[in-house]
């Protein structure tokens, strides 16, 4: 079982989006292809080497997509929608959302509609959009030793809140198979999530 510990005032999880709540990769494949793009590896992490892609060239339909209208209705991470709402509404936690999608404040606003949507109205108290690939170290500042949970799927970024003093879960996603960390637990459905916090 691992502890929770928890000095904030509140019952608040920190968490991603993207490959966290949201299936981005799924439906970000499903613009490519509608682009013309096909995927070239299928079992990397960054799309740039999925699509034999120069780096700052994916980066920018990155962005392209991320301040689409897509945004209002990307489909959930596997069982999200059933344990992040049981967190909420049995557990009474919150969750604070950081995620690197755009500025774009048109865009933003579709990102907090598709997690209203999905989530309910009063799960995230906080939704806090960072550039596109932006790193997270100032967002996660806030939470320093707070022991907060922190659910991300970028293992740089879950390594990050550990070492802020919060407690970092990763989702695991096939890329990440070979990843061994005993600080930091890797699951692979919010259920897994639900247990330990109940």
């Amino acid at each position: 079982v691992i502890m929770i510990r928890n000095v904030m005032n509140d019952k608040i999880i920190v968490v991603d989006c993207d490959g966290v709540l949201l299936d981005w990769e799924h439906s970000f494949k499903l613009w490519m292809k509608e682009k013309g793009y096909e995927v070239k590896n299928d079992v990397e992490y960054s799309m740039a080497k999925s699509y034999e892609m120069e780096k700052p060239e994916m980066k920018k339909l990155i962005r392209h997509f991320n301040e689409s209208a897509t945004m209002c209705c990307l489909p959930p991470l596997r069982d999200a929608v059933k344990y992040v709402r049981k967190i909420h509404e049995e557990l009474g936690y919150v969750f604070h959302c950081v995620t690197s999608m755009t500025l774009d404040r048109h865009a933003n606003k579709l990102r907090e509609q598709n997690l209203s949507n999905l989530f309910g109205e009063t799960a995230f108290e906080k939704v806090h959009c960072l550039d596109t690939g932006a790193d997270k170290d100032e967002a996660l500042l806030p939470y320093l030793d707070s022991g907060c949970m922190w659910v991300e799927d970028k293992i740089k970024n879950a390594e990050l809140g550990d070492r802020l003093g919060m407690s970092a879960v990763l989702m695991k996603h096939d890329h990440q198979n070979d990843y061994t960390n005993d600080a930091i637990p890797a699951v692979e459905s919010w259920k897994e999530i639900y247990e330990m916090l109940s």
